[in-house]
């Protein structure tokens, strides 16, 4: 199965400490693997920072709310111990052990109560989306980051709209470029003008210009759709280019008939519709600036380990 939430884990890690010995965190990942089916690949799964598997993640932060309500406790470096309380609770609760349980401990209510000095030092509200979170912290922060980038999306293509349309043409190289495509600016070429045989920038991918890449660009409203004859027209200024790829991008949409042709003809072709666009827009640093960062710090469990 996919990997559980951090929630479900906790019931079978702590029963991964019944006997009274300690064990260490690589065999609570076994014995929780075991018992909830969780296969090798499911356990390599990468949150998406890539710098840890969404399973130890999750294990990590079940052993950390489960020891800040104490039923787990450390006895020694790197290894894990059911507390008499853990004993209790792994009894009285067959299926399932949660937050909701563990907020019935007086500790656990602490660590969980947002830090506010007083009536002019109020929490952060993401501070508080993050405490009434269900997930892992990790997690929580993934998803503010994500839900920040659509936002930073959707205002993008509406400011992208404001624009003559020649912004679109010169905003499509230099995405192609931030990409890695083109290496330098002397290896773009925009040719939007009158007359451009249906495209409005080359890129050249070395200096010779041996491996050329046509690109076209469109902006229409964004509900409005590229159908197959514009694709086909596309192909036909590629050929005349003589070059056999392209990327043709549009702040609207590509009909099912648009994108099956493109997939159809030798050529190799790349359509990126308006949404797709804005989205690479965040991704590259097109348009966007970093505003801030934040490190998300985690116990280091392998530093503890023999």
């Amino acid at each position: 199965m996919a990997v559980p939430d951090f929630q479900t884990i906790m019931r079978p890690a702590l029963a991964a400490l019944e006997g009274g010995k300690p064990r260490s965190l690589s065999e609570i990942r076994a014995s929780v693997a075991d018992a909830l089916e969780v296969d090798e690949d499911d356990q390599a799964q990468l949150l998406p920072s890539g710098k840890q598997t969404t399973y130890s993640n999750r294990i990590a932060w079940a052993l950390t709310h489960m020891t800040k309500a104490g039923l787990v406790s450390r006895p020694a470096r790197a290894q894990y111990a059911l507390t008499p309380r853990g004993e209790e609770v792994l009894a009285k609760n067959p299926q399932r052990v949660d937050m909701t349980l563990l907020f019935t401990f007086p500790e656990y209510q602490a660590f969980r109560t947002p830090k506010t000095s007083s009536p002019d030092d109020p929490a952060d509200p993401a501070d508080e989306a993050i405490t009434a979170s269900e997930i892992s912290p990790s997690e929580a922060v993934g998803q503010l980051v994500r839900a920040a980038d659509a936002a930073v999306a959707s205002e993008l293509l509406e400011r992208v709209l404001a624009q003559p349309p020649a912004f679109l043409e010169r905003l499509a190289l230099r995405l192609l470029q931030a990409m890695g495509y083109g290496g330098r600016e002397s290896l773009t070429e925009h040719t939007g003008k009158p007359g451009d045989a249906g495209l409005n920038g080359l890129v050249r991918q070395d200096a010779l210009g041996l491996e050329l890449v046509g690109v076209q660009a469109k902006r229409y409203d964004k509900s409005a759709t590229v159908n197959r004859p514009e694709i086909q027209a596309f192909v036909g200024a590629l050929q005349g280019a003589q070059t056999s790829r392209g990327v043709f991008v549009t702040t609207g949409r590509y009909s099912p008939g648009a994108r099956q042709f493109a997939e159809s003809v030798a050529m190799r072709l790349v359509l990126i519709d308006g949404l797709e666009l804005t989205r690479l827009m965040v991704r590259y640093n097109v348009g966007t600036s970093v505003r801030e960062t934040f490190d998300l710090k985690q116990v280091d469990e392998e530093f503890f380990e023999e």
